[in-house]
């Protein structure tokens, strides 16, 4: 099936003249959607709570369909809706959890890194030689932006799935609408405390939640601000698995499996910097990381499995 936002070819002799001129109209529209959105990161931060992703999302995908009836903005609507309930539901899991008296697991994760690191957590380990409560590092700058990263990587990557190629979109925003749910769900049976939680509790030795650390090395106080006020209105106990992780493996395996350069490997160096981050900001201990991995490729390839089945079944058929 063509995608509603399939890019137009570029403009013939013998093009309809209405349609040259929405073409146009769509290109200046995207450069404008482009140039406010870096306006709003660079004066206000990566937005990272739902309301904003929200409206970017939504704002972002209506420039395509200029042009092309309400019919085009509604289907691109239905395709969202899945992904964008997922971002509403992920901020009411906590409350789920709550009204199940489901138990908040705070030592038992820190005491599985505690035992797979020879009694050291790893997230105080990197805090007690690399944070300097003083003044913040380069290497600290480095962690946020990848930290960050993960609120914008997974929307981008699928808006420019759905723009190419509406199948391809459909695989990969299949595969990030299960693995929220899976998480989701296990967040509400299995509330587990990241490691500042735990150290605020005095389960672990002192460490602090240092993801916005690296906004004050760049000199953009606005944006830790920002991600402060998101982190405050989020799950604070969604850490088992890692969703940050999850989606960072998914992307790396996703987009993979589309190339053919021996280069993607590189790919797998995203994940990989991202638990590092992760670990060493305090959001997660090392077994949220495994988990994410594991949910990561167990929903990848249980997708791969059952298009192949589909396609064989469907070779039968004809």
């Amino acid at each position: 099936m063509e995608s509603t936002a399939q890019a137009v070819p570029p403009a013939a002799e013998d093009a309809d003249p209405d349609e040259r001129r929405w073409h146009r109209i769509r290109q200046y529209a995207a450069g404008a959607y482009a140039a406010a959105l870096v306006v709003v990161v660079v004066v206000a931060g990566v937005p990272t709570d739902r309301g904003s992703l929200l409206l970017i999302i939504l704002a972002g995908i209506g420039v395509p369909c200029l042009g092309r009836g309400w019919r085009a903005f509604g289907r691109a609507l239905l395709d969202w809706l899945p992904f964008t309930a997922v971002l509403v539901v992920y901020d009411v899991s906590r409350g789920i959890a709550d009204g199940l008296g489901m138990p908040l697991h705070v030592s038992d994760v820190a005491a599985a890194d505690r035992d797979l690191f020879g009694g050291t957590v790893p997230t105080v380990w990197l805090q007690q030689h690399f944070l300097d409560p003083g003044s913040p590092h380069w290497y600290d700058a480095l962690a946020t932006l990848i930290y960050t990263s993960h609120f914008i990587a997974t929307p981008v990557v699928a808006a420019v799935f759905w723009l190419r190629s509406r199948e391809v979109w459909k695989g990969f925003i299949s595969r990030v609408i299960v693995l929220s749910l899976a998480g989701l769900i296990t967040y509400v049976l299995f509330p587990a405390a990241p490691p500042w939680y735990a150290a605020r509790e005095g389960v672990i030795e002192p460490v602090i939640r240092a993801s916005s650390r690296g906004w004050l090395w760049l000199h953009v106080n606005h944006a830790g601000n920002l991600l402060s006020e998101g982190q405050a209105a989020s799950n604070p106990v969604a850490a088992m698995p890692s969703l940050h992780t999850a989606f960072a493996t998914l992307i790396a395996l996703y987009v993979g499996s589309r190339l053919r350069s021996r280069w993607r490997l590189l790919l797998a160096l995203y994940p990989l910097a991202m638990g590092l981050a992760l670990v060493y900001l305090g959001e997660h201990y090392v077994v949220d990381l495994a988990a994410g991995v594991v949910y990561a490729v167990g929903v990848h390839f249980a997708f791969n499995a059952w298009s192949r089945r589909r396609q064989k079944r469907r070779s039968v058929t004809d």
